[in-house]
């Protein structure tokens, strides 16, 4: 799949964005309603003079999780702690973390559901009762020792909220669930990032870069470097919207935001199979790619934009995915779909 449409940071990706990100809830554009409920909490936190409750932050790679996470401690002037799930994989990694807590600290676990089962449960107490339990020695003679640990408030963020057990969900004080942008949003998006990067775009270029973002600020960031590279390198200073679609033509990003490996996987569902259902091992194979991938990163962008369907037969392209590759559909594509 291509760089520019996964919705994934790599690390240099990640490190531009850091320039980008907005400091304060004010600043951070789209997520109105989790961003209002976000700043009630920390309002409520602040007059209680009282560490904020601890905040789930749920949706798809790119939304702005970490962001809000870095906002949530610069918002109560309190320091960050940043870690990952994956890793955390004994409860010793994470009772060297709580233990060192600053009072108030935010800690921050990206990919929360990937965490060790036994640093789950060790986080439960934490999370409750601001204490954890160590295990000394082994055998018949190992004790638990409790362990006092500064009141602090955990974020955490998923892409899979379903795959967080029941015990830990439930401790968490806010879930917020993040939602794909507008294209509206994304085109301010767009327009803040130019003036932080000194960039002349106009009107009709952000809302190209936009409309192929898949909905999501990540994308749009990483087209628009691509889009500046391009008026760069062609040496322009405006970026119009000739820069604009010569960049993403460039790259393959059609005007839904398909990119090559999504419009393979449709022209295999479209011309190989005829619209018939198509199992996900067999497309795997088709495209030449894992089905991993395909599950997790292409699949899920197809079947929002209407283009594909899961049936209880497969994977199966819908009279929209037909339209968009200039196809009829067969006669009795209709009857397939309905079959779930």
């Amino acid at each position: 799949m291509s760089e520019l449409t996964k919705a994934e940071g790599s690390d240099n990706e990640l490190a531009f964005e850091s320039a980008l990100r907005p400091k304060s809830l004010e600043e951070f554009i789209g997520q109105s309603k989790v961003r209002n409920q976000l700043k009630l909490i920390l309002d409520a936190a602040a007059i209680q003079n009282r560490t904020p409750d601890h905040i789930l932050l749920a949706g798809p790679p790119g939304l702005g999780k970490t962001t809000l996470a870095m906002i949530v401690a610069h918002e109560g002037g309190q320091p960050l702690r940043l870690t990952s799930g994956p890793t955390i994989q004994h409860a010793g990694d994470l009772a060297a973390i709580l233990s060192s807590l600053a009072p108030g600290e935010v800690l921050f676990i990206d990919e929360i559901h990937r965490m060790a089962r036994s640093a789950e449960e060790m986080l439960y107490l934490a999370m409750e009762d601001y204490r954890v339990d160590v295990m000394v020695g082994k055998g018949p003679g190992a004790t638990s020792i409790p362990l006092e640990i500064a009141p602090f408030t955990l974020v955490g963020a998923t892409t899979r909220s379903g795959m967080l057990p029941s015990p830990l969900r439930d401790r968490f004080g806010f879930i917020a669930h993040l939602e794909f942008y507008e294209n509206q949003e994304l085109q301010q998006v767009i327009n803040r990032a130019a003036k932080k990067l000194g960039l002349e775009i106009d009107e009709t270029a952000q809302q190209e870069i936009a409309r192929r973002s898949r909905g999501t600020p990540r994308i749009a960031n990483r087209l628009l470097r691509r889009v500046r590279d391009f008026a760069l390198v062609g040496g322009k200073t405006k970026i119009g919207v000739d820069e604009a679609m010569g960049a993403l033509k460039l790259y393959e990003v059609d005007d839904l935001g398909l990119d090559r490996l999504d419009r393979e996987i449709m022209k295999v569902l479209v011309e190989r199979f005829s619209g018939k259902p198509v199992g996900l091992s067999t497309l795997a194979v088709a495209v030449g790619e894992e089905q991993d991938t395909i599950e997790a990163v292409v699949e899920p962008f197809l079947v929002r934009m209407g283009l594909i369907a899961r049936t209880a037969r497969g994977r199966q392209a819908t009279a929209a995915g037909f339209a968009h590759l200039g196809q009829t559909p067969p006669t009795n594509l209709l009857d397939g779909l309905l079959d779930l």
